[in-house]
């Protein structure tokens, strides 16, 4: 009976549950996504101040410093196993083209002096231009020229040198500042070019034969040493069993004249 008493009595009902209230947190997705709005907004558009341009432009001049350093290391890296002579031979050509830019600057520099306290600036310009004209004509080969230099006379008995130990020779010469060149009567230029073994040598298609007289204008006391330095032109040819005779002269004649060419597309872009 008391079984039955307890089922028929109303149980209570659950109590309902309350709301919650608290504050849940942003899910992380939606954290990442306002976090990078943010940042952009932040970013863009850029706001750069004077100082930080002005940093911006030192770091850049320092990681171009550093960048040249490092090639600079690498080069003297590879300079490390040269030979003794070849560094010699390296730095004599370096000082003399340092010297020689140097003095082209001044040359330059006294030509833009000179029209600028000029009465006459037309007149002083067309005899600078004049000058030029015959500078270049010197270099082209289209006319004679004369000055101080040397005399290359090179002997080959046994026919052993070729034609690429002629043409060493003329890069030798030009890197010492020959200003001009005649090789047995052909008037080296830019575009000459040597062919042929010992024995048959051309020159710019014009065949040539032993002794090979190189006469070179320019400084005689830059001409001989980078001849006659460790490792150079003489000792090269003196291993072919040649002989190479540097005589220094005050006057060198180059006669042998180029013809002048006219281009065929090229033309003057002056007024």
């Amino acid at each position: 009976m008391n079984n039955d008493e307890n089922q028929s009595q109303p149980q209570p009902l659950p109590e309902p549950e309350k709301p919650d209230t608290s504050v849940r947190p942003e899910p992380p997705a939606a954290e990442e996504a306002s976090g990078r709005q943010r940042l952009l907004a932040g970013l863009w558009p850029p706001r750069v101040s004077r100082a930080q341009l002005i940093v911006a432009v030192l770091l850049f001049g320092l990681g171009l410093g550093l960048a040249i350093q490092v090639r600079s290391t690498s080069d003297d890296s590879a300079l490390r196993g040269a030979r003794q002579e070849d560094l010699v031979r390296i730095l004599d050509e370096v000082d003399d083209r340092t010297q020689r830019l140097e003095d082209e600057k001044q040359r330059l520099d006294a030509q833009r002096t000179e029209l600028e306290n000029s009465s006459d600036q037309a007149e002083e310009a067309r005899k600078q231009t004049l000058e030029k004209e015959r500078q270049l004509g010197i270099l082209a080969g289209t006319v004679a020229a004369q000055g101080p230099g040397i005399t290359l006379t090179i002997s080959d008995p046994s026919g052993a040198v070729a034609a690429d130990k002629l043409l060493d020779t003329v890069q030798e010469l030009r890197a010492a500042g020959a200003e001009a060149i005649e090789v047995n009567g052909v008037r080296v230029v830019a575009n000459t070019y040597f062919s042929g073994e010992g024995g048959d040598i051309q020159v710019d298609g014009k065949k040539i034969e032993a002794p090979y007289e190189f006469k070179v204008i320019g400084k005689p006391q830059d001409l001989e040493p980078a001849l006659n330095i460790p490792g150079g032109v003489v000792q090269t040819l003196e291993k072919e069993q040649a002989t190479a005779v540097v005589e220094r002269s005050e006057e060198i004649v180059v006669d042998a004249l180029r013809p002048a060419e006219r281009p065929d597309y090229a033309r003057s872009s002056s007024p």
